[in-house]
C-alpha cells in the first residue's frame, strides 16, 4: 500500500501474495472493506496466461463488488507483457482482449492499455490513468499553457510528486523525441535515489547548455514542475522567481482538495 497524488491510497492485491485459495477467502471475507470508496480499479492481465477463463472470472468478481460498493469507480485494464507476443500479432491480440473486456465490464466502462516493462507503454498507461484522476484537469491544462506563454517557455511539464509521472504539459515548440517524458522521469528518479543514499532530499535541479536551460522544482504539495527555455535573454533568476512565487499558490488551488480515496490495482 502506498500514497500518491497527496491523498490517494494505492492498494495492491494479487496472486503473488500467496495461494489463490487464500486470496479467494481473503476477498470473500474482506470484500466490503476492500471495495468501499474505490476511485479506480486497475486490473493487470498477463497476455500469456494459460488460465484466461479464470482470470476473466476473477475480474468479473471484482466488477461485481465495484458495482455494489463503488459504482462511480473508473476501470482500467492493462494487457501486460505484450513484448512476448510476436510483433505482427500484437494489434490483433490486443484488440480481441480489449473487445472481450469491454463486453465483460458492462454496464461499467473500461479503458485498456497494452503494456510492457521494456518500452514506454507502461509509463504512458500510468500517466494516462493519473491524468484522469486529477480534479479540474482541463482548467489545470489551460492555466499551464498560459503560464508557458507568459514566461516564454518552450515547454512546461507537471510531474506527480511521488511517481514522477507526467500529469499535464504545455508545449510551445515541437519536439522530436516522443519518449522524453519517460527519460526525464527515469533520470530524476535515479537522481532522487542517489540523494537518499547520502541522506539528502531532492528539491530542485537546473541544467543548461548552449541550446536550452531546464529547471525542475517542487511546485505544489503534489507536483514537481519542469520548465524548458531556449531564449538566452531569459535569465535563470527570473525563471526561478516565476516558478517559486508567481504561480505556485494559484496551481495549488486548481488541484483542489479531495477526501482520501482508494485505488485498486489487482491481479
Amino acid at each position: 500500500m502506498c500514497a500518491f497524488l497527496g491523498n490517494f491510497v494505492l492498494t495492491f492485491f494479487g496472486g503473488f501474495f500467496g495461494p489463490k485459495k487464500f486470496m479467494e477467502n481473503f476477498f470473500a471475507s474482506q470484500r466490503d472493506n476492500i471495495f468501499r470508496n474505490v476511485e479506480v480499479l486497475i486490473y493487470v492481465f498477463d497476455v500469456e496466461s494459460r488460465e484466461l477463463e479464470k482470470d476473466m472470472h476473477y475480474y468479473q468478481s471484482c466488477l461485481e463488488a465495484i458495482l455494489q460498493s463503488s459504482p462511480e469507480a473508473k476501470i482500467f485494464c492493462l494487457i501486460h507483457k505484450m513484448d512476448l507476443v510476436q510483433e505482427d500479432q500484437r494489434d490483433l491480440i490486443f484488440r480481441e482482449r480489449e473487445r472481450d473486456l469491454e463486453r465483460l465490464s458492462r454496464p461499467l466502462e473500461c479503458t485498456c492499455f497494452r503494456t510492457s516493462i521494456w518500452d514506454e507503454t507502461l509509463y504512458e498507461a500510468w500517466s494516462s490513468i493519473v491524468y484522469k484522476l486529477i480534479p479540474n484537469v482541463q482548467q489545470l491544462q489551460t492555466n499551464l499553457k498560459q503560464f508557458a506563454d507568459i514566461i516564454e517557455a518552450d515547454e512546461v511539464l507537471l510531474f506527480e510528486r511521488a511517481t514522477f509521472l507526467v500529469i499535464a504539459r504545455a508545449e510551445r515548440k515541437e519536439h522530436s523525441d516522443i519518449h522524453r517524458f519517460e527519460k526525464v522521469s527515469n533520470i530524476i528518479k535515479q537522481f532522487k535515489l542517489s540523494c537518499s543514499k547520502i541522506a539528502a532530499q531532492f528539491q530542485s535541479m537546473q541544467l543548461s547548455n548552449g541550446n536550452f536551460s531546464a529547471y525542475i522544482d517542487v511546485f505544489t504539495p503534489n507536483t514537481y514542475v519542469m520548465v524548458v527555455i531556449s531564449d538566452p535573454n531569459i535569465t535563470p533568476a527570473i525563471t526561478l522567481l516565476n516558478i517559486k512565487n508567481a504561480t505556485r499558490k494559484h496551481f495549488e488551488k486548481l488541484e483542489g482538495v479531495r477526501q482520501p480515496q482508494q485505488l485498486l490495482p489487482s491481479q
